[in-house]
C-alpha cells in the first residue's frame, strides 16, 4: 500500500506526539538535525514541520495527516478535518495589555497590537470595535508592550509569562488543544481513512488508559452483590470465582480521581487484597 504520510509538530507539541505514537505501539527514532522520524511500522512516513504550516499542508495534499493546535488551524483558516481532539498541550489565545491600561484610553486612540495570530487577532479586534494596527511578531510577543505595542494577543497556558511581564489578559479568543487531522483527500481514500482511523482507535485507547487505572480485588460470597452493585466499571466488571469457591475476584478498570474513595470503601464493605496497576490502553 502506499505510505500514510503524516506531519509532525516541531517545538513543545513535538514530545507529547512522540509519546503517544510510542504508546501506541509506534516507537520513533529521530536522528539530530534531521526533520525525518522513522517509525518501526513501513507504512507510515512522517516529516517535522512548524505547526503554523500543517494545516495548508494538508490541505494542499501533499500530505494526508498530522498533528497541530487548533489555534494554528484557525488561523491559516486551512481546509482540514479534525479527526480526534488529543486535549494535549491545552493554551488559550488571549489579548493582554499592560496592567495600568484602562478600556477607556485603548478606545480613545488607534492601538498597535503586536502578535502572531494575525488573522484571528484582525477578525477579534474587528468585531470588538477596536480602531487598530497589526503587528506580526515572530515569538516573544510578551516584551512588545508598553514601548512597542498596546496590546498583545498569544497563546498562554498559565498566563504566568504575561504577569511576569507587567500584562494583564483582558479577554481569552480561543482555547486549543492539539488535535489530529487529516486531508479530504486522504480521508476520501478507503485504504488511508482506515488506517487513519486505526490511528485514531490506538491514540483514543492511550489516552483513556492513561486516564484509569485496573482494581483488583478478592470479595466474600456473602458481600459480593452488596459490593458488586455499586461498583464502577468502564462497562461491567469481570468476575471469576475463587478456588475453593470461598468467594470472587472482580477486576474492574476505573478513572484515577475515584480510586482514592474507592479503595477505603471497598474495604470496609469487606473486600481484601485489592491491588491497583496501570493501563496502557483501553478500548471500550
Amino acid at each position: 500500500m502506499n505510505k500514510l504520510r503524516i506531519l509532525i509538530p516541531k517545538g513543545r507539541i513535538f514530545d507529547n506526539v512522540s509519546r503517544l505514537f510510542s504508546e501506541a505501539g509506534f516507537p520513533m527514532y529521530l536522528a539530530d538535525r534531521t526533520y525525518r522520524p522513522v517509525f518501526s511500522a513501513d507504512w507510515l512516513d512522517a516529516k517535522i514541520m512548524k505547526p503554523q504550516n500543517v494545516g495548508e499542508l494538508l490541505e494542499l495534499g501533499s500530505h494526508d495527516a498530522g498533528f497541530t493546535g487548533v489555534d494554528w488551524i484557525r488561523e491559516s483558516g486551512a481546509e482540514v478535518e479534525e479527526v480526534l481532539d488529543l486535549g494535549l498541550d491545552r493554551v488559550r489565545i488571549v489579548a493582554a495589555v499592560p496592567a495600568e491600561t484602562s478600556e477607556a484610553s485603548l478606545r480613545s486612540r488607534k492601538i498597535v497590537a503586536a502578535t502572531e495570530y494575525v488573522n484571528l487577532a484582525e477578525k477579534w479586534l474587528k468585531e470588538k470595535g477596536y480602531r487598530y494596527r497589526v503587528l506580526r511578531t515572530y515569538g516573544a510577543t510578551e516584551v512588545f508592550p508598553p514601548d512597542d505595542a498596546d496590546m498583545i494577543i498569544d497563546n498562554t497556558s498559565s498566563g504566568q509569562t504575561l504577569r511576569d511581564n507587567g500584562l494583564t489578559i483582558i479577554a481569552t479568543i480561543l482555547e486549543s488543544s492539539t488535535r489530529f487531522v487529516a486531508s479530504k483527500a486522504a480521508l476520501a481514500d478507503p485504504e488511508k481513512r482506515g488506517r487513519i482511523e486505526e490511528l485514531a482507535m490506538l491514540f483514543q485507547a492511550v489516552l483513556d488508559g492513561r486516564d484509569r487505572v485496573m482494581l483488583e480485588m478478592n470479595i466474600p460470597k456473602d458481600r459480593f452483590t452488596e459490593i458488586v452493585a455499586d461498583l464502577p466499571a468502564m462497562k461491567s466488571p469481570t468476575v471469576a470465582p475463587l478456588y475453593g469457591e470461598s468467594g470472587y475476584a472482580v477486576k474492574i478498570a476505573v478513572k484515577k480521581h475515584e480510586v482514592p474513595g474507592l479503595i477505603p470503601r471497598l474495604k470496609k464493605l469487606g473486600a481484601g487484597d485489592i491491588v491497583e496497576y496501570d493501563l496502557r490502553k483501553a478500548v471500550p
